[in-house]
């Protein structure tokens, strides 16, 4: 008599389950090898506790780090990071489904409902092909921006040839996952004045944190507009609208601040007000000193952190189109509008339900994360709640605070990247399978709202 197997019972019983044991059971592999001895740069003794830091910030695309990137770790060790990036950004739920496909062409019904919650789609029956599109849209887009980057570091900055392709790689990979890790200590504050590598970088984000479903999309339908998706259609609009307020914001903020855009040429600020405006959306990098900006500044960057990127994509947050979702139904409640109406479509009220239930969630983890943080940190209100929602959202900007922090911190920060990588999908999806008609209603009444 076969026994049965504890863990597949205890997979079956949720699927849903499997995405945080894949990416703790990856974090946890990222900290062994991190730990080894020729992971570590000469001369350095990287604790545990800090490898533990660094292979969650990797696996959670976050880019958050306690030690230096581009000093603490050996060449390979870096080749770690940047591997744990790769799989974290792709989802180690969907290469487990690629291995899966190359065996046998099929997927279970218990796995597939836990890539659907990776991948964010209900379509059960195009999974394996939206599998494959994922994995050759990503290499294909990092490849291209590998080697536009490996050429501006070779031909612009003297880089040996060698040194060129590892960075140019590096930071494709970094960029197209939204994971903010650099080679250089500086990030890429020394290239501030270099439009290529900021404009590169700006767009490997941007695409990379639009979504896999979205991208899907416009090259089916390109520019038929009419065609697109409903997804399709907000998530493309607000990310315009984010980019031009963060932009604007920031802009108008910084100019004259001597110690972030003011430092630059007056091209070089609007260049660099643009970049600034797509790396809080879960990138991470950065090309001025962050911990200079103006409290106006951080408070645009929390709320533009907090938001977040697309919906099944490499980026973190609420995501965009749950707080564009929130904002009709605003709308539509201020106008008296019967229905929440969205490019002539009504939305559900279950999915208004959903967003609200993601967006609540959050904000009450980010309260406590940030309380937590002032207590732990010994930090003020604005520099603790910018690093707490830089972790919870998984976009790696930092004031400083990070680094100083001690054990009790550093774990903190370690649990805040865990969910907020994992969080919004497991959740949105637990609640979305779960659901069910009711056999009854109770009878209505109204309480007191204002």
């Amino acid at each position: 008599m076969v026994r049965p197997n504890p863990l597949r019972q205890w997979l079956a019983a949720n699927p849903l389950r499997l995405l945080p044991a894949s990416f703790a059971a990856l974090i946890a592999t990222g900290t062994v090898l991190l730990r080894l001895p020729f992971s570590q740069a000469d001369g350095r003794e990287i604790g545990l506790l800090e490898s533990l830091f660094t292979a969650t910030s990797a696996v959670c695309v976050t880019g958050l780090t306690v030690v230096d990137t581009a000093t603490a770790w050996s060449g390979f060790g870096q080749s770690v990071i940047l591997a744990l990036v790769q799989l974290g950004g792709l989802g180690i739920v969907t290469l487990v489904s690629v291995a899966i496909l190359l065996v046998s062409d099929r997927i279970g019904v218990a796995h597939t409902r836990a890539l659907a919650a990776e991948v964010g789609t209900d379509t059960y029956s195009s999974i394996s092909r939206l599998v494959r599109a994922i994995v050759i849209t990503t290499l294909v887009f990092e490849a291209v921006f590998a080697i536009l980057l490996a050429l501006r570091f070779h031909y612009a900055h003297g880089y040996d040839a060698w040194s060129s392709l590892a960075h140019g790689t590096f930071h494709s990979i970094s960029a197209w996952n939204n994971a903010g890790f650099s080679l250089n200590s500086d990030s890429l504050s020394s290239f501030a004045s270099d439009f290529f590598v900021l404009g590169a970088v700006s767009v490997a984000v941007i695409v990379g944190g639009i979504g896999f479903p979205v991208l899907r999309g416009i090259a089916t339908h390109r520019h038929h507009w009419s065609r697109w998706t409903l997804h399709s259609k907000l998530m493309v609009a607000s990310t315009g609208v984010l980019l031009v307020v963060g932009f604007l914001g920031f802009l108008a903020f910084e100019w004259s601040n001597s110690e972030t855009l003011g430092a630059l040429p007056s091209g070089d600020r609007v260049e660099g007000a643009f970049f600034m405006s797509v790396q809080p959306r879960t990138a991470g990098f950065n090309a001025v000193d962050t911990t200079a900006l103006s409290e106006e500044s951080i408070v645009v960057s929390i709320v533009m952190m907090f938001i977040g990127g697309g919906s099944a994509s490499t980026a973190g947050g609420i995501k965009v189109t749950t707080f564009a979702l929130l904002a009709y139904v605003m709308w539509a409640e201020v106008r008296g509008d019967r229905d929440v109406n969205v490019f002539h479509r009504r939305i559900p009220e279950s999915v208004q339900r959903l967003a609200l239930t993601v967006s609540l969630a959050g904000v009450g983890i980010l309260t406590v994360a940030t309380l937590a943080l002032m207590v732990i940190g010994d930090g003020g209100l604005a520099t603790s709640a910018f690093e707490a929602v830089s972790a919870l959202s998984t976009v790696g900007l930092s004031n400083g605070l990070t680094a100083e922090q001690d054990g009790a911190g550093q774990i903190l920060l370690t649990a805040l990247m865990f969910v907020g990588r994992l969080g919004p999908v497991t959740l949105a999806t637990a609640i979305t399978l779960r659901s069910r008609p009711n056999l009854f209603r109770y009878p209505t009444d109204q309480p007191l709202i204002g």
